[in-house]
């Protein structure tokens, strides 16, 4: 009889136990989610996003607005990735002669973090996975074209333009966040994934090729799989002091570009971004080559 209420009480440890870690990786996955989530916008803001409100007024603001009809109208360019990068010529009315859009509010575009890729980071939601940029899409479609219009954090607070992508795959992607869930990129490959607790969903053709094929992985096993293509390739590394790619690094903000003059690179997934970040994008084409 003693050794029934022993095996008992042990069995109750254990799942009390199990019941703790199931809540805390619960919690710490929510920590991170992004505001594709978030409730009506009659609700609070979503406190996860740093300074939301200044994302929202700056997807509303004429200056943006003015940069993607400035975008929309300027043919993408047919060359390829290494081609050449062409200024977007100003305009006193860039959105006349444009169909009336507006400019979805953002959601959370979030990336693996070089810790993660490195090893140096456990494999956890909290140390994996970082919101780099807000991303919006169009409310319609204007002239046979969508595009996606980046926010980058500005140093000190806020946000503000970083890039106008043709098409929509980056919102879209990024909204498929739901409560309990994290969406983030693999962005060498354009891989997206959905996070369910430490469990890791391919969600385009990409990451299925990313993960071997495979319908899910462990977070763990992610870890291994991107660290075996890019440890290598980190920022001061061989590979980046040799001028082959420009490294694993998060997206520099606005603040570096020497610029604000709009330019559109070429290729498949053409973009407008400031003078300061042209290069950096036509970089990370190649590097998802490599």
């Amino acid at each position: 009889m003693r050794d029934t209420k022993t095996s008992s009480k042990r069995a109750d440890s254990r799942f009390s136990r199990l019941s703790i870690v199931i809540a805390l990786s619960a919690s710490a996955l929510l920590s991170v989610v992004g505001p594709a989530h978030a409730a009506p916008a009659k609700d609070p803001l979503p406190a996860d996003i740093p300074d939301y409100q200044a994302a929202l007024d700056a997807v509303k603001s004429t200056d943006v607005r003015n940069a993607v009809c400035r975008f929309l109208n300027t043919p993408v360019p047919t060359g390829g990735a290494g081609g050449p990068v062409q200024t977007i010529p100003e305009t006193a009315e860039p959105c006349q002669g444009l169909p009336t859009f507006s400019i979805k509010d953002p959601v959370a575009r979030n990336e693996i973090t070089p810790g993660f890729v490195a090893g140096t980071a456990r494999p956890l939601p909290t140390e994996a996975i970082k919101l780099t940029q807000l991303v919006s899409s169009l409310s319609i479609t204007v002239n046979g074209r969508n595009a996606t219009v980046m926010l980058a954090p500005t140093q000190g607070g806020g946000w503000h333009l970083a890039a106008i992508r043709d098409g929509e795959g980056d919102a879209t992607y990024a909204g498929k966040a739901t409560l309990g869930t994290l969406v983030f990129t693999e962005p060498q490959i354009r891989g997206w994934y959905q996070l369910k607790l430490t469990t890791v969903e391919p969600l385009n053709d990409e990451a299925r090729q990313g993960v071997g094929g495979q319908a899910s992985i462990s977070l763990g096993d992610y870890q291994k799989l991107v660290k075996a293509r890019y440890a290598d390739k980190l920022p001061g590394s061989a590979y980046d002091t040799n001028g082959y790619s420009s490294g694993y690094s998060p997206r520099r903000t606005a603040d570096d570009a020497s610029s604000s003059t709009l330019l559109l690179a070429g290729g498949s997934s053409a973009a407008l971004a400031l003078a300061g970040g042209a290069v950096l994008l036509r970089r990370r084409r190649r590097a998802s080559t490599c």
